[in-house]
């Protein structure tokens, strides 16, 4: 693949990068400390902006308002977006309204489309994806305790979900749900759709995530479905699809997570660089006079330019091929991406000392939202694993 940026896609960049300066740049400050809801306002009206300015839903086709980008193109914009604290959230493909309006695109009915897709591409509501459960390892996610068991025109679903994100505030939520527990383990469960004003969807409390709870969109929930009725027409394409629609969302989805991951690095890793040069310890010494921050520095350079390289390689061939083609490269990516921006900020940290561990830069805020990497979408582990199974393959 020839990784040379077209000067139209660096053009468009560069005004994702003013955009960014301008608009979200000077939130920071309170970005870092303030919850959501204190923000959110300021966050709209930028929306408001982004759209006037035509750079809204990057990862929106055209007809959805957007700028109906390929995944590669996608990718290097998510890497800008990455760097500020709610880009995605500001241009409208923020996680996980992003890969819910991909599954919409892909699956809904036309009726489907006109209730829940374009409002949602439009930002006019959020949405949330209810997967995982507290019962159950999230690392096997054939195993489920949510059923939805039809009844005449209706699913009625039961269970309890957790690390709902963004639930708080939501209109809807696409739920996985066992709707024929005897089927084989990938065809037991469907997506339905479940608008949050639904009776009998409950939302028990925002989980608090190293110690802050968050609202609105930052917030993950722990829901419960007591009794949830449903049309039978707010299922997603056919009874026991559910999986086979969440692979689908997965890939793309690991490219838009790697990339931002990507941004979140280099902007550590720009913050770390300028530390070391300005932090003096003694009149003609600084941090980057120190062979072991030299070292540091060395390592995350070439560890962040190896990682964007397969990341946009594995966005091109998911483009080229197909994500199933590709499946070993995602695997790759969602570990080595994760596991590098996790070493860059926690570098990042150690060169700001105490002051990395506070809200006066945003290391430390980045370092809370992003541990969770190396754990959703699978745990690095399962990928390893997956990974190494397919290589052996070849070698027996």
């Amino acid at each position: 693949m020839d990784f040379e940026i077209a000067s139209e896609t660096e053009e468009l960049l560069e005004r994702y990068r003013g955009f960014m300066e301008s608009e979200l740049a000077p939130l920071e400050a309170d970005a870092v400390s303030l919850p959501f809801s204190a923000l959110e306002g300021r966050l709209d009206a930028r929306r408001g902006r982004a759209k006037e300015a035509g750079l809204w839903g990057p990862n929106l086709s055209a007809e959805l308002g957007g700028l109906g980008l390929g995944l590669v193109d996608h990718g290097l914009v998510s890497e800008v977006l990455g760097g500020y604290l709610y880009g995605h959230y500001v241009m409208g493909c923020q996680a996980p309204d992003a890969g819910n309006v991909e599954v919409l695109a892909t699956h809904a009915s036309q009726d489907q489309r006109e209730k829940y897709l374009r409002p949602l591409a439009a930002g006019e509501i959020r949405s949330c994806f209810s997967m995982t459960e507290a019962d159950y390892a999230g690392s096997n996610p054939v195993l489920m305790g949510t059923t939805a068991v039809r009844d005449g025109d209706e699913y009625v679903i039961d269970g309890s979900k957790w690390y709902t994100s963004s639930a708080d505030g939501a209109a809807f939520a696409i739920v996985m749900a066992v709707t024929d527990p005897d089927a084989p383990p990938h065809r037991r469960a469907s997506m339905l759709l479940v608008p949050t004003d639904t009776p009998g969807f409950e939302i028990v409390r925002n989980i608090a995530v190293m110690g802050r709870a968050g609202d609105g969109w930052a917030s993950h929930a722990e829901v419960r479905y007591a009794g949830c009725r449903v049309p039978v027409g707010n299922r997603l394409g056919a009874e026991g699809e559910g999986f086979a629609i969440a692979q689908e969302r997965l890939g793309p989805g690991r490219i838009h997570h790697c990339m931002r991951w990507l941004g979140v690095a280099r902007r550590a890793f720009e913050l770390m660089c300028r530390r070391a040069t300005t932090r003096f310890l003694g009149p003609d010494e600084t941090l980057a006079d120190k062979d072991i921050v030299r070292a540091w520095i060395a390592e995350c350079a070439a560890e962040m330019r190896a990682a964007r390289l397969l990341t946009l390689h594995t966005a091109w061939r998911i483009e080229r091929d197909g994500w199933r083609a590709a499946r070993q490269d995602i695997s790759a990516i969602k570990f080595l991406v994760a596991g590098m921006m996790g070493k860059v900020l926690d570098r990042a940290l150690q060169v700001y000392g105490s002051l990395g561990m506070c809200d006066d830069t945003p290391i430390a805020w980045f370092y809370l939202e992003e541990r969770a990497a190396r754990i959703y979408d699978g745990p690095d582990e399962v990928h390893k694993i997956s990974l190494a199974k397919r290589i052996l393959r070849d070698y027996r």
